[in-house]
């Protein structure tokens, strides 16, 4: 037995319940102090022992589900039908269409004598 479960005893056979409560406390903070000091040697002795390999960390949550094909919805709601509309995104033809490369109203030979 520990002398401050002694402590606590002797308090309070002696009636003396204030003083019993505080020799309690410190004789269940010492138990703790020595279960946590036990604990991290041997956690420290561990740490780096292969005999005891670290188990692999599960995923924080379930995988997000693909949306196939995201709807286009009107004010009440509904799901408008989309097939065949445009997307809203521009559509430049930037296709080259075999004419010379050449700014309107700029002359591209300013400044060169001619031949």
């Amino acid at each position: 037995m520990s002398e401050e479960t002694k402590t606590f005893i002797d308090k309070l056979a002696a009636g003396d319940n204030a003083g019993a409560g505080d020799a309690f406390k410190d004789a269940l903070r010492v138990k703790v102090g020595q279960t946590l000091d036990n604990h991290r040697k041997d956690m420290a002795g561990n740490m780096f022992n292969q005999a005891n390999p670290i188990p692999e960390v599960e995923a924080h949550s379930d995988p997000k589900p693909e949306i196939a094909d995201p709807g286009t919805f009107d004010r009440e709601g509904n799901v408008l039908d989309t097939t065949g509309q445009k997307d809203g995104k521009a559509e430049l033809d930037l296709s080259q269409d075999g004419t010379a490369d050449t700014m309107v109203g700029v002359d591209v030979n300013a400044g060169e004598p001619n031949s």
